[in-house]
């Protein structure tokens, strides 16, 4: 009578599952070792045990090695797929954004006037309302602009006035100053003047005498002139020239 299939389940008997535990392990590593010998294959095992105990085998002269080359077979397919699939990616993205910027400058060209023979009717009704709309904003947009700059200038125009006025009024005391001091200097000439003729009047007139002028020449010396004259002023004063 043959052995019964076991069922393959976790076993709750903490002695029985580490003695199976045992076995399999020890019938697994000699499996693997039988591969790699008979069959010159590069096997690699590593095993952890419920408590985190490691057991391994390798049948290449290091574990690294072989975990190295597992890596560059299994992540490298895997990165290449990655790759192809980033590709045509970026070729549908590709297409995408060429469609669109073809699609972009058809539209352009049909805001030209231009290419518009393979429109329909609906289309080109479609494409005037386009340019009326664009037009009536490109025409609210320049008015608007228009009535600022005016704005603008009138403000400058205002400010330029009343800098005006300001200057216009620092003149007008400025030549109220000038004038006020040429008068006050012109004041001070004459009142000079006065003066000069006041202070001119003391003094008498040498060439007005009363008198009447004598020359005479004496006998013994006749190269001698004798010059008098009887002329004074009414205060008894001979200038000094006669004397």
């Amino acid at each position: 009578m043959g052995r019964g299939r076991v069922e393959l389940k976790r076993i709750e008997n903490k002695i029985n599952r580490q003695v199976t535990f045992a076995k399999r392990r020890n019938g697994l590593l000699k499996k693997a070792y039988e591969l790699s010998v008979l069959c010159d294959a590069e096997v690699a095992l590593i095993i952890f045990s419920n408590r985190g105990k490691l057991y391994e085998f390798c049948s290449s002269p290091s574990m690294t090695k072989t975990i190295d080359k597992y890596q560059r077979c299994s992540y490298g397919s895997l990165e290449t797929n990655k790759s192809m699939l980033e590709t045509q990616s970026c070729y549908q993205e590709y297409l995408k954004l060429k469609a669109k910027v073809e699609a972009l400058q058809r539209s352009q060209r049909n805001f030209l006037g231009e290419d518009l023979g393979h429109l329909h009717t609906d289309e080109l009704e479609q494409l005037e309302c386009q340019l009326d709309s664009s037009l009536k904003q490109i025409r609210v947009t320049k008015s608007t602009f228009l009535l600022n700059q005016l704005s603008e200038l009138q403000r400058k125009e205002e400010v330029l006035l009343e800098t005006n006025n300001a200057l216009r009024k620092k003149l007008e005391e400025t030549n109220a100053s000038i004038e006020s001091t040429w008068e006050a200097r012109n004041q001070n000439v004459c009142f000079n003047r006065q003066q000069n003729i006041v202070h001119s009047d003391d003094y008498p007139n040498p060439l007005e005498c009363n008198g009447h002028m004598q020359i005479s020449y004496s006998n013994g010396e006749p190269d001698q002139v004798t010059v008098a004259s009887t002329c004074q002023n009414i205060n008894g004063f001979i200038p000094g020239w006669m004397l």
